[in-house]
């Protein structure tokens, strides 16, 4: 049953690569999803249904219209392999090997493999596989065009709002909270962590409620769009030109909505190595020019996907400390205003 969930889901893997592509093509330039159909670009005709099966057709055709003969971007191709191998390799990670450490789906890991997966795992899996599909729409969409649509990152905002903490944990017993840790060790469900501590929260917003899923969505959204936004500001006044786009504070409002605020704070520093490496790539390949920043941030998000239920739970006390937490602020506006203002020193220098 395994092979046979992962042989479906590359094939719906494939189908929504396709419509990824018809996203990246028309969404930065304004254009309808499902009007006009499937069409050459070159010769405008029509693309009949069995000259656009995902992959089979590209194969089959060599990449080329059947019309006129003009050839096809490879991109196309790659795109719905790319995200046809993500959303196996995102089940398999997810719920077969359980990478988020999920407690329900420790105690139904046998089944999983046995391949009785539960729809409670498949929520979470959908959930996530929505979030890495935004999150490919609006990086190809920066790499082509500097821009990530509005359009994308609302709607991506508004599908992260579902699920509330400790989904799918419901029911699951927790072992005792040991008294020497303040806060208790968090267990993750599809959003890693609820917006403040669990034994500090209101009784109204207690676990699994509606309540608790929609702040923790907002706070995640707040974090991530006033973070960047801030950013690009303290970076503006000290270096005296625009450190970042709109559209990257627009992608980590719509990460937030699905990770909550705390992974979103993280992710984006973990978005700096990928950052750097795109940008030494930028430099050899087009020298001194503005790079796309959205493909780093998108892989941070990721990053921080994975990797935030080993590591989070080991600096839990910086994120439910109102003290700390601003103390840490402070020191990043003060630190990014003095790395931005030696920047423009240096830069003033060198003319």
């Amino acid at each position: 049953m395994l092979i046979f969930w992962f042989v479906f889901l590359f094939v719906i893997g494939a189908a929504v690569g396709s419509f990824l592509n018809v996203c990246i093509y028309r969404l930065p330039v304004e254009k309808s999803l499902f009007w006009p159909g499937s069409h050459c670009g070159h010769c405008y005709q029509r693309i009949r249904w069995y000259d656009n099966l995902p992959l089979v057709s590209w194969l089959l055709l060599r990449g080329r219209c059947r019309t006129c003969g003009a050839r096809f971007s490879f991109r196309y191709f790659l795109v719905e392999l790319g995200t046809a191998l993500t959303l196996v390799g995102l089940f398999y990670a997810e719920i077969v090997q359980n990478a988020l450490r999920i407690p329900y789906l420790t105690e139904h890991h046998s089944a999983i493999l046995a391949g009785d997966v539960p729809m409670r795992a498949w929520a979470v899996f959908a959930y996530h596989a929505v979030l890495i599909c935004f999150l490919i729409v609006t990086s190809l969409c920066d790499l082509d065009h500097m821009e990530i649509p509005l359009s994308v990152t609302v709607t991506g905002t508004i599908g992260g709002t579902l699920l509330p903490w400790p989904f799918p944990n419901e029911g699951v017993t927790f072992p005792p909270p040991n008294p020497f840790q303040v806060p208790p060790f968090i267990p993750s469900g599809a959003v890693h962590w609820p917006v403040w501590n669990p034994r500090e929260l209101p009784a109204w917003m207690h676990e699994g409620t509606w309540q608790l899923g929609l702040a923790t969505s907002l706070a995640g959204v707040l974090a991530g769009t006033v973070m960047l936004r801030a950013i690009r500001f303290l970076f503006g006044v000290s270096r005296g030109i625009e450190g970042m786009g709109m559209g990257d504070a627009d992608l980590m409002m719509m990460a937030g909505a699905f990770l909550g605020w705390q992974p979103t704070v993280a992710a984006f520093f973990a978005s700096v190595l990928p950052g750097l490496a795109l940008g030494v790539l930028q430099l050899f390949r087009k020298g001194n020019h503005p790079f796309p920043f959205g493909p780093a941030l998108a892989l941070g998000v990721v990053l921080t996907l994975f990797f935030w239920p080993p590591v989070g739970n080991q600096y839990r006390m910086v994120f439910f400390e109102g003290t700390v937490l601003v103390f840490i602020a402070g020191f990043f506006v003060v630190a990014l205003l003095a790395i931005g203002f030696l920047l423009r020193l240096i830069r003033g220098r060198a003319q």
